[in-house]
């Protein structure tokens, strides 16, 4: 169990959550009314005992479970709460995602408050657990999470649920996933493909693929600096899709899971790929590095080949692959696309009842021939600007097969500044969405 949740405690105080025209008549409202509170969305009313001690609080019903982040830290440090008249599920998930805190290297400031968990909250809580690895991966520095960390976790997930893990590296690397083995070249951390199977064989197979890039300088291309400071945040496609598959094991979601993560650094050293160098992918195409600095690409590029070899019901891809979906969308909406309709609406249905919305761009393929190479089957970059998120979708669809569900999400993977239920730093983005969509898609209850 979370930190911030507590079996039960008799001493636990009610926490009211109203709406603005039904609280009046709460004891203690008067005073609450009388310092302000109206009962909007997202405000916090304290109410006071006889003897001048606290005795609950008012809390404004938010719109999405994400509101409830707001109250772990605004209601008094180490309080116990039991929620009144909330849906558990949505109360506890949102609490859960508000109290969450990096402390790693550092201790938090202050203890959230906790939350009496009932029947019903027990559900988010597979779902926040998940959510909260994938928070402390993407906001580990990467000196303490390498290639070899970052799959260490996909088998630690993996021996948590029973599933079965294995971690390629060397040789069998090389051959297996060449376009992983050229991007980890100029690392002294080898790269590192974590294979995690979990599930009976005659259920539909769903197979997810994260981009696990633990720190990306560009390679060759060089990032300037400014551009390195949140490059620890590169795997965030990984750590959103192991986040997914913990939450569907942890469920016991009726399916076949194929998760794959393609764990490595992009770094400069003699043995780096180089721009022009034409490297070999898993699917046999040959590929021109029109630029360094467009890996994550080349990561995925093997982990979707291998995916389609196994003929899975859907595919679905998180990375943090473009720019240009941040510059088009923001940091808060990941880029969707997909060549399957059926999937396409059931993730962005998924996005709404999660309340973390999708928005999706379109696979274009009049776009298809600014990846020309006149040297290779084609080049990872485009031959004229513009586009970029789109351009990097077309590329990762040449391995895939049209007939086989994909979805991609081009994702940001972290908070700028803290807001309720989503504090700074490394974030599950689309996580919800994503497991909302599938189970829309795969019509799981």
């Amino acid at each position: 169990m979370l930190p911030c949740f507590i079996p039960d405690d008799p001493a636990a105080l009610p926490l009211h959550v109203v709406r603005p025209d039904g609280w009046r008549d709460i004891p203690g409202a008067s005073f609450a009314a009388a310092a302000g509170f109206t009962g909007v969305a997202g405000e916090i009313g304290l109410l006071p005992g006889s003897d001048g001690s606290l005795a609950g609080a008012l809390f404004g019903a938010p719109a999405t479970p994400h509101g409830f982040g707001a109250l772990p830290f605004g209601l008094p440090e180490g309080s116990a709460w039991r929620a009144q008249g909330a849906i558990g599920a949505d109360a506890a998930l949102g609490w859960a995602l508000g109290a969450y805190r990096y402390t790693r290297f550092k201790p938090g400031p202050r203890q959230p408050a906790r939350l009496v968990l009932v029947d019903g909250g027990c559900s988010a809580l597979a779902e926040a657990a998940a959510i909260w690895r994938a928070r402390d991966l993407i906001n580990t520095p990467a000196n303490h999470l390498g290639p070899e960390e970052l799959a260490a976790a996909v088998a630690e997930v993996g021996a948590a649920h029973g599933a079965r893990v294995e971690i390629i590296a060397g040789e069998a690397l090389e051959q297996g996933f060449p376009a992983v083995a050229a991007v980890g070249r100029g690392s002294g951390r080898p790269p590192r493909v974590a294979v995690l199977e979990w599930g009976e064989a005659d259920a539909p197979l769903v197979a997810l693929c994260g981009k696990g890039v633990c720190f990306d300088t560009g390679g060759l291309d060089l990032k300037p600096s400014s551009a390195m400071l949140r490059m620890k945040k590169d795997m965030a496609g990984a750590a959103v899709m192991l986040a997914l598959a913990e939450a569907l094991m942890a469920t016991q979601a009726p399916i076949r899971l194929l998760l794959l993560v393609g764990a490595v650094e992009n770094s400069v050293s003699s043995h780096s790929f180089r721009p022009l160098d034409v490297i070999r992918t898993r699917k046999g195409l040959n590929v021109e590095i029109g630029n360094t600095d467009a890996e994550g690409r080349l990561v995925l590029a093997d982990l979707l080949t291998f995916a389609a070899e196994r003929t899975p019901r859907l595919i679905l891809d998180g990375a943090t692959l473009t720019g240009a979906a941040r510059m088009a969308l923001g940091p808060d909406l990941p880029a969707l696309f997909s060549q399957d309709e059926a999937l396409a609406m059931a993730l962005l249905a998924g996005g709404q009842e999660a309340g973390e919305p999708l928005w999706r761009l379109p696979l274009h393929m009049a776009y298809n021939t600014w990846l020309k190479s006149p040297v290779a089957d084609l080049n990872n970059v485009a031959a004229k600007p513009g586009a970029g998120a789109i351009i990097a979708a077309l590329f990762l669809q040449r391995f895939v097969h049209n007939d086989i569900p994909w979805g991609h999400l081009d994702l940001y993977g972290w908070n700028d500044s803290t807001q309720p239920g989503r504090p700074e730093g490394g974030e599950a983005t689309g996580m919800r969405a994503a497991l909302c969509g599938i189970k829309r898609f795969l019509d799981i209850p």
